[in-house]
Order: C-alpha cells, then structure tokens, then sequence
C-alpha cells in the first residue's frame, strides 16, 4: 500500500499534542517557527525573474585579456485574470461534477538515505489544477523531499510534474505539467464565509479512493494550529472527512468555489480508552495564500509584505497589571520598516487604522493583508503614552527553491515599491 501523508493530531492525557510523522520516516522537516507569533524580519533575496548571467574566462574564441559575460532573457509569467459567474448555488453533486475533472491525485517516491543506502518508498496526496496550462496547486508536506511527482487527472492520464516553487511557511507548493485545454477550478473568497457554511472536499483519502467527495460545514475560523512540523497557522475547521491522502485537495463552497487547501486533521492515538475523533479536520483559507502563489508563478520567488519586528501576544497577567493588551514588540529590524516609523523594542501595539490589535496573530494578519508600499497608522503604548506611528510596508523576498542562492534584498531608499499584487482569479 502507498504512503499517504495528511497531518495528523492525536490527543494524550495532558492534552492536545500533534504526534509523529507518518512512518517511514521522512528527513527531518526544517519547518520555520512561531509563524503566527512573529511578523518575518529577516530580508533574504529571491531568484531574478529575467535569468541569470555567467562570467567566463577568456577562451581560444575570444581575444586575450576580454572576458564573456552571457545575459539570459526570456518573458515573465503573467496570470490573466478571468471573471466566472459564479451566483449559482448548486447541489453537491453538482459542485463535484463541476470540479472532479479539476482535482488531481498525486503520488510522489520519496528517497531517503540511511546510512549511506537510499531507499525509495511511494506517497499520495491531492492538489488541483490553477490554469489550463498546467499549474497545479498542493500542500508543500506532499511533495516535501520527493524524487519524483506524478499528477493524474480523474480521466486516468497522467503527467510528471516538476516544481515550480513553494512556502514551507505557508504550506503550500506550486507544480507544473506539460499540457493544455486542462480545466481550471474557480478561486473564491475565504474571507466570505461563515461558521456554518456548506463545503465539500474532493481528492484521494488513503492515497486509493481517488476522487472521493466528503461534504460538511465549517466548524470554525482562524483557528491557530500548531502542526505536527512545529509551524503554526491560523486554518478554516471543517467536519468533512478529511483523511491521509486528502492533503492539498480543495475545499470548496456550494458555489464551486475553492476557498481552502485541506491540509490536517486530528485523530485518535488508537491505543486502548484514547477517545475517538471524528471530523475535526482543517484548510488552509485561499486568501491567505492567493499573493503567495501568484508571486511564485509570475516571478519564480516569494513576494510578502513585512515591517520589520518581532512581537509576542501581551499575556493575561500584564493586562491584569494594568498594560493594555496588544502585540508587544521583541525586536526591531535595523534599517526596517517599523524603525523607520519610530518603532521601539517595548512598544505594544493596540491598533492598526483605528483597529484594535488584541494579539501578535491579529497583526500578522493585517500586515499579510496589506500592500507593499501602503501606509497603516499604529496606535502603540510607550511607557504611559499612547503614539500614533506611520509604518509604510515594505516587501520581504525570498527564494522559492533551495537550490536558487538568495540574492541581497534592496535597502528601502533603493527599492521601488510595486503599486501592489493584482488579485488573480482563475476560471474555465
């Protein structure tokens, strides 16, 4: 039987606790930490969009003492934007017989090295197709470490895919195949949905039920979640079935809309008297990867918006204190953002534009949303007062592939700040 890889959390006496990785073990995950309770700061360069160039020596074919300088060209990605009606609620069939020729099962062989022999073994998961040429979109934990990716289509044909690029932050991983006339999904709005809401999700429970609909509702929203990697995300609850195997699969509403990547579930331990868990699964929100994705496929690197500190949720007691509640700032990255604006080490952040902040996660979240180059008036406490601040957003780039060496990021006197990512919307 193929591997299939779907987080999982387990339940112990001391609590919630997410547990080990599927067997047989995977390298070790170099996950990034505290991802929901630490704005990036860290400036790190991406792959150059345009190519690359490569300095040679003076050669038999060149005169002596010139030396060749190649200068690579060709045109960037641009996503077209396509606008679907998509006003038509529709029945669950309907949404499935929409959708299932847009929903791939990926398998994946792994190669591990022990002790100097490697070993390959098979894994499964989901994903779905972008565009009708052939991007695809997945969970980064399903093609993490992979020798070799294969996307088949509910038709049966099949297609190498090779890796565009991905966020291990953000769980996420772009894939390519070499077709076309594929039929896209439609993106929707996670941001227009509610507990309660109707949602189905399609893929490939067990790595061998392929293309399997479970339908439910969402539980609950912005749930922080730590994962079984160490990286913590907030993520959509549902209590549609989601299995191993179901990871990078779309969730989509009754519109035939996607508006999450099914990503984890918990799960009983199995063990004698460990409560059973059922339905308690979760998806990463569309809207919070959308500007992710699409920086990947037109720019080959990862583009977010950032300020430039660290900051930890103002605990309980403080408040209790008397400090106000907030996101309380750990550190401030020189020449960044936040040290332009005046921002010091102490400061608690309480708004941002008139809006409370009660949390480090909540500030994540509006810095996510914004635009590199906007302007966002924070309301901080300092020592008694209260200031307003005018933080402009900066732009934080870093590589999409590991192999790619980080390129120096621009200081922000020299950087030109784009007018912004155009909102991408695929449709048939």
């Amino acid at each position: 039987m193929n591997e299939e890889y779907s987080y999982d959390f387990k339940p112990s006496e001391g609590g919630w606790q997410p547990p080990v990785s599927p067997e047989p073990p995977k390298k070790q995950r170099a996950w990034v930490r505290t991802v929901a309770l630490a704005l990036v700061f860290l400036l790190i360069g991406g792959a150059i969009g345009a190519g690359g160039f490569a300095l040679g020596s003076a050669s038999a074919g060149s005169p002596a003492g010139r030396t060749s300088v190649q200068v690579g060209q060709r045109e960037n990605t641009v996503l077209d934007v396509k606008t679907v009606d998509t006003g038509k609620l529709m029945t669950e069939a309907e949404v499935y017989a929409a959708n299932v020729n847009s929903t791939v099962g990926i398998t994946t062989l792994i190669t591990t090295n022990y002790w100097g022999y490697q070993s390959q073994s098979p894994a499964a998961g989901s994903g779905f197709i972008l565009s009708e040429d052939g991007y695809i979109l997945t969970n980064y934990h399903v093609i993490e470490d992979s020798s070799t990716i294969t996307a088949t289509l509910y038709d049966g044909t099949s297609y190498n895919a090779s890796v565009v690029g991905y966020d291990e932050s953000n769980d996420v991983a772009v894939l390519k195949v070499d077709a076309q006339g594929l039929s896209p999904v439609v993106i929707g709005d996670s941001d227009n949905i509610n507990v309660g809401d109707p949602v189905v999700a399609i893929g490939n429970p067990l790595g061998e039920l392929t293309f399997s609909l479970t339908g439910g509702r969402v539980s609950a929203l912005n749930r922080e979640i730590t994962l079984s990697g160490g990286v913590t995300m907030d993520l959509l609850q549902t209590d549609c079935a989601i299995n191993s195997g179901n990871s990078g699969g779309a969730l989509f509403n009754l519109y035939g809309e996607v508006i999450g990547i099914t990503n984890a579930k918990y799960s009983g331990s199995g063990s004698s008297g460990a409560a059973s868990i059922d339905n308690i699964g979760f998806a990463i929100p569309i809207n919070q990867v959308r500007g992710i994705v699409q920086s990947i496929i037109e720019k080959g690197y990862i583009s977010k918006p950032y300020i430039g500190v660290q900051v930890l949720t103002v605990s309980t007691e403080a408040v209790g204190y008397g400090l106000p509640a907030g996101a309380s700032v750990q550190s401030v990255t020189e020449d960044g953002p936040a040290e332009a604006a005046g921002l010091l080490v102490n400061d608690i952040i309480t708004a941002v534009d008139g809006e409370p902040v009660s949390s480090s996660s909540e500030l994540v979240k509006v810095v996510q949303a914004a635009k590199v180059g906007d302007e966002m008036v924070f309301s901080v406490y300092r020592q008694g007062q209260t200031l307003e601040l005018t933080v402009r957003i900066g732009e934080q780039v870093q590589s999409a592939l590991p192999q790619e060496e980080a390129q120096p990021q621009p200081s922000s006197s020299q950087m030109q700040i784009p007018s912004g990512l155009l909102p991408w919307f695929f449709g048939n």
